[in-house]
């Protein structure tokens, strides 16, 4: 994994949902910078920002969310808000305009004249469609009753007279723009990011202990003993009993559609005829422990004949029909309060599949699926089904764990190995995944997909793929994960999100930065040993430091450091043409110090617009933020300080 590869690797139609949109640059809305009031651009044409795909899709089209777009004086590009309030919680972040410049010019939503009502969930809904009008002439209406998908708006009006007739019938206050710019409008913080991995770990402990009791569920019926079949003791056992099933090898296919607990003494095996699901759950509070499942079919969409109904007026109706309905070890529909435990599955196809089944525990369960990781679908497939899956093993085919519209469930300490994508969320928010070991991933370790929102990612460890970590969405917290070995570190796609105490390590990129806008917070991370430590596309400043606080960064430790020598004298650019080989070729560390190169790091590394398509540290580190991560890996030998002296305490 450690030469230089830049294939292009292509995910099949099962993993793609929709009509996917790529938007070039040569597609966005330029701004002129000689242009002193430059007129409104198309929606479309902007860089977007406060809504989720998934919520955008989810909408009735007569819906029209508030929206305002923003002319940056540092900004080459117009950025486009779902709501007035979206900018103004983003204006109020440090270090916002030292990133973006000042606002040339904004523009937002305006809902005169167009006989604007709400929907039953308060969605904006005008006869016609709003235009624009500057927001410094403006009035709004704050605190009425209208929502977006984010939760309360701030509703714009041209004339007064139309927002206080608004604020009549539907509640709030009205304000002018300078009244508007001074009330607070909260993001979350990295702590409000912390403690909400705590509540992840207490929602998956309480969905554990609701489910427990299903082994304590007094024995009813031995299979093979007291009845032919295990099917015949499902269907004769009384609700909230166990069926007990001897040790033995079963050649059947089962349904269990009411709360009982099926569990094998000894070592049982349950073989399907390899055409279609082994074993079908479709009723609530159902336990299957101590088993193992083999004879799954191969079909891996095109699923036709689903044990429950879908809805299709959804917008992914058809996806859903032809993915859900596939072949796997264990298929569960409706079941909610599901345990699958001590389980192990042998699968061409998929080993878990959970629909519309919340609050499901997935735990001990083993999955071997196809060893040809283009082949098969997943090891652990839920789609609508806020879950539990932990201290499981998946391996083979093309994904290991799957969540699809299953917002609110836990992931952790999880074994996934050699598959395509080895964690994969799409439209998946309120989601934690913690403590997983994901290793030989073709395509990439964990991939965060579609834009959702509040995700958790922490403690795992990647290593040995094409991609160790690809994150999209927003007020995303990514804290104290390892990534080594791998062609690409971490791919940053989010907005507005936190990275900190992440180790990046001996990959051929460390960071390779997508995101157009610059409102992530990235802080107490380590870079070692990476042939580039980071790679970022066209747009403003990055600016990877908070105050004091900056990242690690092997050859930054190079710089002189300071008089108490926890950082470096100077900021770090790993994108500029010196800085990023200052670990990689003999002679830099001396260039770097000249007093010319000094001068314009300081000038460039604090004015907006004078690194375009850059990353500056303006705090780097002079050791580890993180050494008990990095000796995990075999680059911890590789980081010095600024003292010029090494860092690790291994031998």
């Amino acid at each position: 994994m450690r030469e230089r590869s830049r294939n292009t690797v292509c995910l099949g139609a099962a993993l793609i949902v929709g009509t996917v949109l790529i938007i070039g640059l040569a597609g966005l809305f330029v701004v002129d910078a000689g242009s002193t009031t430059p007129p409104p651009a198309e929606f479309d044409d902007t860089v977007p920002v406060g809504l989720t795909l998934e919520d955008e899709r989810g909408l009735d089209e007569d819906v029209a969310l508030p929206q305002a777009q923003v002319f940056y004086s540092q900004y080459q590009y117009v950025v486009g808000y779902y709501g007035v309030e979206t900018f103004l919680g983003e204006r109020q972040q440090a270090g916002h305009e030292q990133q973006f410049g000042h606002p040339l010019t904004v523009y937002v939503s305006d809902y005169s004249d167009t006989g604007l009502e709400l929907s039953a969930e308060g969605y904006p809904i005008p006869e016609q469609e709003p235009g624009w009008t500057d927001a410094e002439t403006a009035w709004f209406v704050v605190d009425s009753d209208a929502q977006t998908p984010a939760g309360d708006t701030v509703v714009p009006f041209s004339e007064r007279e139309d927002a206080e007739a608004f604020a009549g019938d539907h509640g709030g206050s009205v304000s002018d723009w300078e009244s508007v710019l001074e009330q607070s409008f909260d993001q979350d913080d990295a702590t409000v990011a912390r403690d909400r991995v705590d509540d992840h770990h207490q929602v998956a402990d309480d969905r554990i202990e609701a489910v427990d009791s299903y082994a304590e569920r007094p024995p009813s019926i031995v299979a093979g003993e007291e009845t032919e079949t295990i099917q015949e003791a499902i269907d004769q056992a009384p609700a909230n009993t166990t069926v007990v099933v001897p040790a033995g090898t079963y050649e059947e296919t089962l349904e269990i559609d009411r709360p009982i607990t099926l569990v094998g003494e000894g070592e049982v095996t349950i073989r399907g005829d390899d055409n279609g699901t082994v074993i079908t759950v479709t009723g609530e509070d159902v336990g299957i422990q101590n088993l193992a499942v083999t004879g799954v079919g191969n079909q891996t969409k095109g699923g036709e004949d689903l044990p429950v109904d879908i809805d299709e007026d959804e917008w992914d109706a058809t996806f859903m029909t032809y993915y859900a309905g596939t072949d796997a070890g264990i298929g569960a529909y409706g079941a909610d309060n599901l345990l699958v435990n001590d389980v192990e599955i042998e699968t061409p196809a998929s080993g878990v599949i959970g629909y519309d089944s919340t609050d499901a525990v997935v735990r001990n369960v083993s999955v071997r699926g196809p060893e040809d990781p283009s082949d098969g679908l997943a090891g652990i497939l839920l789609f609508q089904s806020s879950s539990v899956v932990e201290d499981s093993a998946v391996q083979g085919g093309k994904n290991g764990i799957y969540l699809y519209r299953s917002s609110n469930t836990i992931l952790r300490s999880n074994e996934v190995t050699g598959n395509e994508i080895g964690v994969h969320l799409m439209h998946t928010s309120d989601t934690l995944i913690d403590g997983n070991e994901l290793r030989g991933h073709l395509v990439s370790g964990v991939d965060v997909m579609t834009g959702p929102e509040r995700n958790a990612i922490v403690e795992n460890d990647v290593r040995n793929s094409e991609t160790g970590f690809s994150i999209g969405g927003s007020e995303t917290y990514v804290a104290s994960n390892v990534a080594a070995d791998n062609e690409l570190g971490l791919r940053v796609e989010t907005t507005t999100s936190f990275y900190e105490g992440n180790v990046l390590a001996g990959n051929v990129v460390g960071t390779d930065v997508r995101a157009m806008l610059p409102t992530n917070r990235v802080v107490g991370n380590d870079f070692v040993e990476n042939d580039e430590h980071a790679t970022t596309t066209s747009g403003p400043l990055r600016i990877w430091s908070d105050g004091e606080s900056g990242n690690y960064w092997q050859g930054g430790a190079a710089i002189a450091g300071d008089a108490d020598g926890t950082h470096a004298d100077r900021s770090y650019s790993p994108t500029d043409a010196v800085d990023e080989r200052l670990h990689r070729t003999d002679g830099a560390q001396t260039l770097v110090r000249a007093p010319a190169l000094q001068a314009l790091a300081g000038l460039e590394g604090s004015v907006p617009g004078m690194r375009t398509g850059s990353i500056v540290d303006q705090a780097p580190t002079c050791e580890p933020n993180n050494p008990e991560l990095l000796d995990r890996t075999d680059w911890a030998e590789s980081a010095w300080s600024c003292a010029d002296t090494p860092t690790s305490t291994n031998d």
